[in-house]
C-alpha cells in the first residue's frame, strides 16, 4: 500500500492520489488530510469525488466521512460505466471532475458523468468552462461538457452533464510563449442580474483593458443563466501556440468592473510569464506522466504543483525535473524512470 502524508498539502493532493489509485489499481493510505488548511480533513466535494471514483473501480474505502483526516482507498478493476455525482452544497464541480477525468479518460469506451448539485463557479477552483476551453484543447481531449444550469455560492444547485471520451495521450511540448492571436471573453451572470447589465459591464471593461494592454479585441460571449443563487463569473482565454486562461468570480458588493479587471490581470500574468498558465500546468501533470514524457513552460511553479508531482511519482514509473524556482516561471519536464 502506498503511504502518503498530506500535512503540507490541500485537497488536490488527495484527489490526485485517489484518481491514480483508481487508474493503476494500487491501494493508498493518506494521513493528515489537508493538514495545511485552516479547516483540515475531507470536505463535501472531496467526499463526492472519492465516492465517484470508488464507484468506477468498486473500491473499498475506509475513513470516508466529513472532516476525516485519514483515508484508505483499495481499488478493484476499473470499469467503464455512467455515474451520477450528487453535491448537496456549492462545492466545486470542476474539482470533482478534474479528479474523475484522470481515470475516466483512460477507459476503453465513453462514459457519461452527471452532476446533480454543486457549483460551476467558486473560489480557488476551475469552472467547467475553463476545462472545456483551456484544459481540453491542450490535451486534445474530445470530452464535452454541457452546463444545463449553473451553480453559485451559497446554494449551488448546478446541473452538468459530461460525455467523457477515451483520450489517447501524446507527449506535450509547450515551452515557447507565442504571440496572442485571439482572446475570447465569456461573461456569465444569473438571470436576475440582467436588468443591471452585469454580464455586459464585465465584458465591456475586459474588452477595453485587453485592447489597451495587448492590442487584441476579444470575441465576446454574453450569457445569462438560470441558477438557484445569484452570481457571476468571467473567463478569458487567449490562443497562441497554446491556450492560457484567466478568470474571476463575482461576489456580493464586488462591482462588475472589478471582476473584469481581476480576470484581465490574471490573464496578463499568465500570458506574460509562460506558455501554460499555472492552473492548467498543475492539471496537466498527471496526463504528462501517463503519456510517459513531456515538457511545459509554466507561468509560475506553485506549491500545488510540487505536491502534485510528489504524489504522481509514487504511482507511476516517471521522474519529474524542474528548471526554475518555486513562485517563479519555470519548465517542468517528465520522463520514464
Amino acid at each position: 500500500m502506498i503511504e502518503l502524508d498530506g500535512a503540507e498539502a490541500g485537497g488536490q493532493f488527495v484527489r490526485t492520489a485517489v484518481a491514480l489509485s483508481t487508474l493503476t489499481g494500487k491501494p493508498v493510505r493518506i494521513r493528515n488530510i489537508r493538514g495545511s488548511r485552516p479547516q483540515p480533513g475531507l470536505k463535501v466535494q472531496h467526499l463526492e469525488g472519492i465516492r465517484s471514483m470508488a464507484e468506477l473501480c468498486d473500491a473499498e474505502v475506509i475513513g470516508l466521512a466529513l472532516g476525516s483526516s485519514e483515508l484508505e482507498f483499495k481499488p478493484k478493476k476499473l470499469v467503464a460505466k455512467d455515474i451520477v455525482v450528487k453535491i448537496a452544497t456549492a462545492g466545486s464541480i470542476g474539482l470533482v471532475l478534474q479528479a474523475l477525468l484522470i481515470p475516466a479518460s483512460q477507459l476503453p469506451k465513453p462514459i457519461k458523468i452527471k452532476f446533480d448539485g454543486g457549483g460551476t463557479f467558486g473560489k480557488w477552483a476551475p469552472s467547467p468552462y475553463y476545462m472545456q476551453h483551456v484544459l481540453f484543447p491542450l490535451l486534445g481531449d474530445k470530452t464535452q461538457i454541457n452546463v444545463i444550469r449553473d451553480g453559485f455560492y451559497p446554494k449551488g444547485g448546478a446541473l452538468v452533464e459530461v460525455n467523457v471520451s477515451p483520450l489517447k495521450l501524446k507527449p506535450l511540448n509547450l515551452t515557447e510563449k507565442g504571440k496572442v492571436k485571439k482572446i475570447t471573453c465569456l461573461s456569465i451572470a444569473s438571470s436576475g442580474l440582467r436588468e443591471r447589465k452585469v454580464a455586459e459591464r464585465q465584458a465591456e471593461t475586459a474588452e477595453k483593458m485587453l485592447v489597451e494592454k495587448l492590442g487584441v479585441k476579444p470575441e465576446i460571449i454574453i450569457k445569462y443563466v438560470d441558477s438557484v443563487s445569484a452570481g457571476t463569473g468571467l473567463l478569458l482565454f487567449a490562443e497562441s501556440n497554446s491556450v492560457l486562461g484567466g478568470d474571476a468570480l463575482g461576489e456580493p458588493r464586488k462591482k462588475a468592473e472589478d471582476v473584469a479587471a481581476e480576470a484581465v490581470n490574471n490573464l496578463l500574468f499568465e500570458v506574460e510569464n509562460g506558455a501554460v498558465d499555472r492552473h492548467a500546468g498543475d492539471m496537466l501533470l498527471p496526463y504528462m506522466a501517463i503519456a510517459g514524457s513531456g515538457k511545459i513552460f509554466v507561468s509560475q511553479i506553485t506549491h500545488h504543483m510540487l505536491m502534485n508531482i510528489s504524489v504522481i511519482e509514487k504511482f507511476l514509473p516517471v521522474k519529474f525535473s524542474i528548471d526554475g524556482e518555486k513562485g517563479k516561471p519555470g519548465i517542468i519536464s517528465v520522463n520514464r524512470a
